[in-house]
């Protein structure tokens, strides 16, 4: 292997180090790794940008509009009110999420599946009297069980399979190629879900003072020209809040705790209350009750009425990860202001400017309605509740469905490609209304596009210059040509690989070294390719392993070690079963 190939290995690591440590935002690495490779003159201008002309990526597309379609025309909301209902127990709970959760999932992206069931799941668990943690992470996982029922189930598998088209010049798989492994794992690993996993979650309900859902820092200002300057706390009807308690008065430098209802306000005083999003929404409308601001942070604005409430979690990737609220200066970077803020399903404790950013950090955010349209683009955030976003046009909510099993329906009986098929879905989601041109424009996530188009560049590096035909050689080597085994060790890859770096980008550069092993074994690569799609997905012991699980890290209340305690046990029997089914549908065995 010449200098070209050890240089596209040596830019594989430096990709892998710098997307772990998590400083850098994935599409800006693979972006960079891609212009290096052309300007180098390692691959010419057109194999670094093939990616992004790739029928996978456009599927990709396509797929989120169909997405967005079912998602604002209430489709998830449809089932969700017809599905949940009152459980018995919470193993019944967890099933009534989990099985169609999973179906769900099967045909369409799992982050608008998961982002419409968290605020459904939120209010329904403190109507049942189950914890949300005992909720949250049988959502994510079976969504992430439901992606790898079809090739449309998640992004990953219509990538990978328009790179193989692309490597190989096949037709490539069909809709329900993967169906035949991964419905039996789906199976099992639901019933896993709801049979062994319920003793393991952990149940926060207990520790929360109010037994909401989850507790909240806020703090809010008396307006200086109010009506509740002068007024007691009593008369100003801030003892009379449902779950929500006042903490404490901030007032010229000094704190006054224990408050009682005899204390007079004044015009700039700082109040701390402890409490859930509901309570906090009704405290905002207050006449007198302004946000809470630092000197260095103006108000936003002094009409309300252009200002949104938006409960979002702070990605792993943020700016303002490990920086002071204060610090930060939200209003100048996001405008936006920091009302609340929880983490692992309680308040924060302390000065609200003084607190340290962390990921899965849940901020209620009172913003300008730009800001939910630019998080779109900017993945700061994970956005899981716009609280003021626009009611979904329920009357386009089985139209919607109808359009998806078309979709399905035509693919899978070979009538268009599934290219054409997710364009003409997409086509037909907006000429019909269930999503309009500007919620189809918002669903599109641009940073997953640029990585997944960019990482094609650094694939046809590896391919091209034989860097995978040695990475190959070495997995043959361990593998002593047993197949099964060389299975195996292509499976454990990507699944590490995932859980360090996003799913799209691992399955992207194993792609090429799969196929430089096939061909050296003379074997056909359709069971390594499924058990790339499978691990890719296969992602439950850290929440930042799959974005499904940050979503619910912090609506959840979980801390790290509980993915760690109930999903590294899940990766390795997922990843067991998922290798036993792919050697019994292609008739693999040892020796």
């Amino acid at each position: 292997m010449d200098w070209q190939g050890w240089f596209a290995l040596s830019l594989a690591g430096a990709a892998l180090i710098f997307m772990s440590l998590g400083r850098v935002a994935p599409h800006i690495v693979m972006m960079g790794i891609l212009v290096i490779l052309s300007a180098s003159g390692i691959i010419s201008a057109e194999q670094a940008l093939s990616g992004f002309s790739n029928s996978g990526l456009i599927t990709v597309v396509a797929m989120f509009v169909v997405a967005a379609g079912i998602h604002h025309s209430g489709g998830v909301d449809l089932l969700v009110n017809k599905l949940l209902r009152h459980p018995r127990s919470v193993r019944s709970a967890q099933a009534r999420i989990a099985l169609p959760v999973t179906l769900l999932s099967g045909f369409m992206n799992n982050t608008p599946v998961v982002a419409t069931m968290i605020p459904a799941v939120h209010a329904w668990s403190r109507k049942i009297g189950i914890s949300p943690s005992k909720l949250m992470i049988p959502l994510s996982y079976s969504a992430i069980l439901g992606g790898t029922l079809t090739l449309i189930g998640t992004s990953t598998n219509l990538v990978v399979n328009g790179q193989y088209q692309e490597l190989t010049g096949d037709p490539g798989f069909s809709i329900f190629s993967i169906t035949a492994v991964g419905l039996p794992v789906a199976v099992i690993g639901v019933a896993v879900l709801l049979l062994v996993m319920p003793r393991f979650l952990p149940d926060r309900q207990d520790q929360q003072k109010f037994g909401s859902m989850r507790e909240f820092t806020l703090e809010v200002a008396v307006s200086f020209d109010g009506p509740l300057v002068g007024q007691t706390v009593g008369q100003a009807g801030l003892r009379e809040l449902e779950q929500l308690y006042l903490v404490e008065i901030e007032r010229d430098g000094n704190v006054v705790t224990a408050v009682p209802s005899e204390e007079r306000l004044r015009g700039g005083d700082r109040l701390v209350f402890a409490g859930n999003t509901q309570a906090i929404s009704d405290l905002m409308r207050i006449n007198g009750i302004v946000p809470s601001v630092h000197e260095d942070e103006p108000s936003l604005s002094q009409d309300r009425a252009e200002r949104r409430l938006v409960e979002a979690v702070l990605s792993p990737q943020s700016d303002v990860v490990g920086m002071t609220i204060r610090d930060a200066r939200f209003r100048d970077r996001y405008g936006a202001v920091v009302l609340a803020v929880a983490r692992g399903g309680r308040r924060v404790s302390g000065n609200l400017g003084n607190i340290r950013l962390k990921p899965g950090d849940v901020l209620l955010l009172e913003a300008r309605p730009a800001f939910v349209s630019r998080q779109h683009y900017n993945k700061d955030f994970l956005l899981i509740n716009d609280l003021d976003t626009e009611r979904p046009r329920h009357d386009r909510a089985w139209l919607s469905w109808a359009i998806l099993l078309v979709l399905v329906g035509l693919a899978a009986c070979g009538v268009v490609s599934m290219l054409n098929a997710a364009l003409l879905g997409a086509a037909l989601m907006i000429l019909t209304g269930c999503c309009s041109v500007e919620q189809a424009q918002k669903s599109v996530d641009v940073p997953v596009i640029l990585t997944i188009g960019a990482s094609f560049a650094l694939g046809a590096a590896l391919q091209q210059t034989g860097a995978a035909a040695l990475l190959a050689t070495t997995i043959l080597e361990f593998s002593q040509g047993e197949v099964l085994l060389a299975i195996l060790l292509v499976y454990v890859a990507v699944s590490v690989l995932t859980e360090i770096i996003t799913n799209n980008a691992a399955a992207v550069l194993i792609i090429p070294i799969v196929l430089s092993m096939t061909t050296t074994m003379g074997i056909g690569a359709e069971p390594f390719v499924i058990a790339v799609m499978m691990a890719a997905s296969a992602s439950f012991a850290t929440p930042l392993g799959y974005q499904t699980n940050m979503m619910v890290f912090g609506p959840g209340g979980y801390r790290f070690l509980d993915f760690v305690r109930v999903g590294l046990p899940m990766n390795l029997f997922i990843g067991g079963v998922t290798v036993a089914v792919i050697a019994q549908v292609y008739g693999l065995t040892f020796g």
